[in-house]
């Protein structure tokens, strides 16, 4: 039989070879988005100029490119074929483009794709300070590149249709609607993508229905940006610049703002199984964690 060790980190089993094998409770749930202070972080990758780093900035530069390449190509094949689209159809494209990058760059960048969101986590801690010049540059390095792709491929079509963010109402109307919204999406990843006791696995999914959810009803009247590198990327490469201060200050003073409020409220000395045994989903899911 082999021998039982008890340590902090959990149960080890010394076998007759010798070999000490460290077996981790396994119902922890880690944070796929975002959070630099998981456990399983390799310290390495908080240095610049390694591998590690440069693959992070590829994924997010590669991830921003696919979100707004399909988010915008969605709004351009909606103006050019008589709203074929329709805004609900938009709204599916965005939220389905962010859910997807979630699931396949989330492990390796965090999946970002947002320099509000990258500011918001460094403001609270969760991110380092000296990636986020990087970060926000291979942002909006993908979306000038993903718009200018989009202009190119369209370039043919009848009407040269701007596929940045403008106000359809007033500029203050527009700027308290997207502080609002992206408070709502950066307290929303906050809660699913960086708090251990959340199930992880959801994370792509209850940001992208977040993503929807705005779209539908802030869309017609603000452009629902929730983005800085989404309206700068289409200012640079169609040079116009009207109203773009409104999604640079709104979106990260409400991710900011967002990642705060989750700070506020996430503290807590209850075990995990006394804060979900009044949900049957998260009961379950626990059940089938512990095993």
């Amino acid at each position: 039989m082999a021998d039982q060790i008890s340590n902090n980190n959990g149960t080890a089993y010394e076998n007759h070879d010798g070999v000490v094998v460290n077996l981790k409770p396994c119902h922890d749930i880690l944070p796929i988005v975002g959070d630099q202070n998981s456990p399983d972080r390799d310290p390495s990758s908080d240095v610049c100029f390694s591998v590690p780093f440069f693959q992070k900035i590829f994924a997010e530069g590669i991830g921003t490119f696919f979100l707004i390449f399909a988010g915008c190509a969605a709004i351009e094949v909606n103006l050019s074929n008589e709203e074929v689209v329709t805004l609900p159809g938009i709204a599916i494209v965005w939220g389905l483009a962010v859910m997807i990058m979630v699931y396949t760059v989330g492990h390796i960048s965090g999946c970002h794709l947002n320099p509000a969101v990258t500011m918001a986590f460094a403001s609270c801690g969760r991110f380092p300070l000296k990636q986020v010049p990087a970060y926000i540059s291979a942002q909006l390095l993908g979306s000038i590149l993903a718009i200018g792709t989009l202009r190119l491929t369209f370039e043919g079509a009848k009407h040269d249709h701007f596929l940045g963010s403008t106000p359809s109402g007033s500029n203050m109307q527009s700027l308290v609607l997207e502080f609002i919204i992206t408070f709502y999406l950066m307290f929303v990843v906050s809660g699913v993508a960086t708090d251990n006791r959340a199930i992880g696995e959801l994370a792509g999914l209850a940001i992208g229905s977040t993503i929807i959810v705005n779209i539908l009803y802030a869309g017609p009247i603000s452009g629902c940006s929730m983005n800085p590198a989404r309206s700068l990327g289409p200012a640079i490469v169609y040079n116009h610049y009207e109203g773009v201060w409104i999604y640079m200050v709104g979106p990260t003073c409400g991710a900011i703002a967002g990642a705060w409020a989750y700070n506020l409220i996430r503290f807590t000395d209850k075990p995990l199984r006394e804060i979900t045994k009044s949900g049957s989903f998260l009961r379950s899911s626990g059940r089938n964690g512990s095993k």
